[in-house]
Order: structure tokens, then sequence, then C-alpha cells
């Protein structure tokens, strides 16, 4: 039966990337307490009909009970204090067992041991454990047998909750089922203080372009063509003491290079941001307040819910998602502030660097914020929203807004069923720009070449045999003028801050793409996937790698914003005709190969302990 978070721990199965970490109110505090556990002989047999007797070290209480057939006992109502335990049965020796500490609202474990089996002993040896009225504390006749140690209050496992829990946020139902959201519905070893998070994502990838050099471009998720490779590895969890927040998970694998080589923010200033976050994917510390169904405040590295899709593709219901989720943020790093008016709806506003940017590229600071509203437990809507950063590096009055809203809706639920199980589609839609004054673009192209995003994406998904196989279909399509949001291919390496001469991102360069994907997951447990993928991805500009592939003869040269010669030396410019110049003439000049459409298919395992 699903537990009450203590002050911050996740409740299984209702935790996602789009609702945070629910947090409970403090209930009433608890007067008494409560001991448990099981009598034996030194043989480990169970002792049934022994009377187990608690006396209190101060002298002020005893409480008595009877082991059952199985040598089980367990006394409620305790109050809290200093206790002796005391084993008497026929054909036993009485004995003493040590001392236990019981506090009120737990139970303590209390495992004990007869001293000796065999007849029973004169009353000279019955042992005398309750302290005297007078303070005094008698010797015990009998040795004392030591019990086993008490596990401290933190590392216990959580208090058992109600069946049906109507005061967590989100935990009146099952939203396992949610794209973006992961369906372990308990964890693996959980306690009051920690939750585990434990993730391993590994996949093949082959382009039907065959690119020479396995590269991918235009991709949050494969990036190598005809390989193995790790996607990622993580390990950390969620850490909730007395209100106290916090949660680290770390990130290696191809993730690690992959994601901030999309942040160009770092150029801005000194020190090394790239390389002092890149083995972290979120960590953050906050405090939880007690205000109507929770209020919580964190600072640090945490995901974006922008573009529905998880950042983590065990949550997902495809693995490579379309353009909508692919090109906006996998995290934010800054400020943000979750507050539950009630078990249902969630109100989340950031203050943050900027645009998936561990840095600030220019002045301003982005501001944004979630709404999460999820009225029953077969409908969930969430709206997002972005605006005032000014995230292009360089150009420091051209300032950012963007909006992203999904409705996810499962039409059809029978979980015992060897056929049909459940059925689900999911929504998206995302609209944003680019614009100010000096800042060289427009929303409407008006005065200024057009800088703007406009996209949807589409998923339906079918869940068979309870829940075991699931078959995802769905796509979207992107339209960004000026490519602001477009991701851009590594041709030479490039990166966010050195930009290339080879797909340049100009205010008025276009940009169209669409994509389709079917995907299968087979789930024998809830901490495992294995599933393969067929998509199709196109665009109405050259974009994805060829056969030719987009690293340069004889590798990378270092210089990823120039053009490079034939001979794979850097023509020292990112203007063609002074390349020409440089290089040789006409034909001198290396060009990537790069191709309006990529067919994949790909397949995988994702663990999540």
């Amino acid at each position: 039966m699903p537990g009450i978070p203590a002050y911050g721990q996740q409740t299984p199965g209702t935790v996602s990337q789009d609702s945070g970490t629910p947090m409970v109110s403090a209930p009433a505090q608890p007067v008494f307490g409560a001991v448990a556990g099981a009598v034996r002989t030194s043989a480990k047999a169970p002792v049934a009909g022994a009377m187990v007797t608690l006396a209190r070290a101060d002298g002020k209480g005893i409480w008595t009970t009877i082991s059952g057939g199985d040598g089980i006992f367990s006394i409620s109502n305790v109050a809290p204090g200093e206790y002796v335990v005391t084993l008497q049965a026929e054909g036993y020796r009485d004995t003493t067992a040590a001392r236990l500490q019981v506090m009120a609202g737990r139970a303590t474990r209390a495992d004990v041991v007869f001293a000796s089996d065999g007849a029973p002993q004169p009353p000279g040896n019955t042992a005398d454990v309750a302290a005297s009225s007078t303070g005094a504390t008698p010797a015990p006749a009998a040795p004392a047998v030591a019990m086993q140690p008490i596990v401290p209050v933190a590392l216990q496992v959580p208090d058992a909750g109600p069946a049906v829990d109507n005061f967590t946020p989100f935990a009146f139902g099952d939203f396992t089922w949610l794209n973006g959201n992961p369906r372990n519905k308990e964890p693996v070893f959980d306690t009051k203080f920690f939750t585990p998070d434990i993730r391993v994502d590994t996949y093949f990838s082959q382009s039907f372009n065959q690119p020479r050099d396995h590269t991918m471009a235009g991709s949050t998720e494969e990036f190598r063509s005809g390989e193995f490779q790790v996607e990622q590895i993580s390990f950390g969890g969620d850490f909730h003491w007395q209100n106290v927040r916090g949660r680290i998970l770390t990130m290696f694998g191809m993730f690690s290079t992959t994601t901030p080589r999309n942040d160009a923010s770092p150029a801005n200033g000194q020190w090394d941001l790239r390389n002092a976050y890149r083995y972290v994917s979120e960590a953050w510390g906050g405090y939880h307040f007690n205000v109507n169904h929770g209020l919580n405040v964190d600072a640090g590295i945490f995901v974006s819910y922008i573009g529905l899709f998880s950042y983590y593709n065990y949550d997902n219901w495809t693995y490579q998602p379309s353009y909508v989720s692919s090109n906006t943020p996998w995290f934010f790093n800054g400020l943000r502030i979750q507050w539950f008016p009630t078990n249902k709806l969630k109100i989340e506003p950031w203050i943050i660097n900027g645009w998936q940017s561990y840095a600030r590229a220019n002045g301003h600071h982005g501001f944004g914020g979630q709404i999460l509203y999820r009225p029953s437990e077969w409908l969930s809507l969430v709206f997002n929203n972005y605006g005032d950063g000014t995230d292009a590096l360089g150009v420091p009055n051209r300032v950012r807004i963007h909006t992203d809203d999904s409705v996810e809706v499962r039409y059809f639920n029978k979980p015992l069923s060897t056929g049909l199980s459940k059925a689900a589609f999911s929504f998206t839609g995302d609209l944003g720009c680019e614009y100010g004054q000096g800042g060289g673009v427009s929303c409407t192209g008006k005065g200024a070449p057009k800088q703007a995003f406009l996209g949807w994406m589409l998923y339906d998904r079918y869940w068979f045999h309870k829940d075991l196989v699931a078959i995802t279909i769905g796509g979207g399509m992107m339209s960004n003028p000026g490519r602001y949001l477009t991701l851009l291919p590594p041709i030479n390496g490039a990166d966010a801050i050195s930009g290339s001469p080879y797909f340049t991102e100009n205010p008025g360069d276009k940009a169209h793409m669409w994509d389709t994907t079917f995907n299968v997951q087979y789930m024998p447990k809830q901490y495992l996937t294995w599933w393969a993928e067929f998509g199709y991805r196109h665009s109405d500009i050259p974009y994805f790698s060829g056969r030719g592939g987009i690293t340069p003869p004889g590798g990378n040269n270092g210089s990823p914003a120039d053009f490079v010669c034939n001979t794979g030396a850097s023509a020292g410019t990112n203007s063609l005709a002074a390349a020409y110049a440089a290089c040789g003439g006409a034909g001198s000049v290396w060009f990537p190969d790069l191709r309006r459409g990529q067919a994949s298919i790909s397949a995988g395992v994702l663990v999540k302990f």
C-alpha cells in the first residue's frame, strides 16, 4: 500500500517530470509508539505463548503481551521512553534483554532470544527487570542478551499511508501511463531520508543514409549510426528530512557531451561552466512549507517541462521525440517555486538564467512557469510559458518568448485484459518568437526578418496483455524561420558557441521539418523496457548526415567556425569566396554531405531503479 511522503519523499506512481516532487503537510504529532518483534530460541525456533514484558526504566509503566504461534508479538500505545524487555515461558529460563528506546509515532523492532533452553529454573534465578518506584534498578540474575540494533528513524521504511491518498498532490490516481512520466509504481528501496534513482540507457541505431563517419545530425537521442552506445548512466536520488529537500542525479554517457554543446551561454565570461556541470543533470536543494497541499522553494539545476517528453528516455512513449520536444530546453538553472493549492493543481514560477543555459547569454534573466492540472486520473493538462530572456549570444537586445501546451488523455483502460489493456494520446502545441529594438528580427516579419517557432506533435499509444507490450505511433512538425531553436549539426565539431558556415543561423534562414515514428516497447518488469523503433525525419533544407558524413578529411581540425579545404586544413575564414581563394580555387573547399531526409531503425534497453 503506497505510503504518504514524509516531507518531500516521492509517492510511487505519482511523481513526474511535469509535477515535480509532491510534499505533504505535517500531520498532528503522535503521542504513542509501538514495539513489535519475534521471540525465538537460541536455535532460532519461534516460541509460542511467551510472556513479553516492557518495563520502563524510570518505573513509570509496564506493558505485557503474549507471543503468537509463530513467536511474533506486538504492543501498541506505548508511551515514549527507555524500556527493558523481559521474557517468560514454561520450559525456558527467564531472560532480560538489553534496553531499547520507544519513540512517538514509530514502531520499534525488538526480536528477542531466550538466554537458554530447558526446564524451568528456580525462582532465585528469575531475572528482575522492572525498575522500582524509588528509582533503584536491581541487577538481573540472568545475563543480558543483546537485541537486534534499532534502525535509525531516518533510514526506516516510510510509514504506510491510506489506500487512497487525497492530500498529496496527484497521489489520488495512477499517472504512470503518461508520456514523460516514469512507470515505476513503487521504488525498489526507500527510506524516510533518501529515495534512490538509478538509470541506464543503451541503444543501437542505424541510419539508412549510412554516414561513413557514423555521425547522425539534428538529433537529441540518436547520435551515432551503426554502433552500440551508452546514452545515459545516472545515479542519485531524492533527499527529504524535516521539510528539507534535495535531489542529485549524475549524468554520464552520450548525454554528458551532447547536452552541454547546445548551450552557448558559457561563452559569455570566464570559468568552464560546460565542464563544471557536464556530469550533472539535476542538482538542487530547497525547503517544503506546509501551505495548502504543499509549497516548495528549490534552487539549482532542474529539468525543463517544455516539450512534454522527459529528459530521460525511460519515461517516454518513444525514444526519439519530435522537434517540438527535441529543440526545446532539457534543463533550467535557477529558482523554482512549486505551489499546490489543491491535490490536483500545481502552479510553478521560474526565475532562471535563460533558455537551457548554465549562464546568462546577455543581460536579462529568463522568467517562466508551469500550470499543471489533473482533474481526473485519465486527463492531464500542462501549460508552460517563457519570456524576457535575451538568449542570443552577442545580441543583447533580442528577447525570446515561448508558450508550450499539452493535453494527455487516457481513453481506454482495462488493465487486467489480455488483449488491449490501455489506450491514450498526447498532443502538444508550441508557439514562440524573438524580437526587440536593435535585435534585428521580429515576430511577424514586418520591418525585420521573421524569427519565430511554430510546432506541434501528436502521439497515440496502445498497451496490450496487462500492459506488457505497448505500441506508439506519432510524429509532428516544426517551422523555425531564423533557426534560433534548430539544433546545429556538429559539422567539423561545431557547437552552439562556434556556429558553422555550413549551416547558418542568420535572421531569415528558413527551416521547416516534419517526422513520424513507430515504436514498440516490451516491459516485463516495471524497472525494465526493451524497445525497437522506426523513424523518418524530413527537412526542406539539407540537414541530416548523408553517406559522405559531416567530418572533414583527416578529422575535425579545431576551427569549426571556418570553411575547410579539401586537404582538411582550415580555410581561416567563414566567407566562401575567401575560402576558395585560400584553399586554391574552384572545387578546393570541402563540404559536408547533408540530406533532406533520414530514415532510421533503432533498438535498446532502458533500466530505472
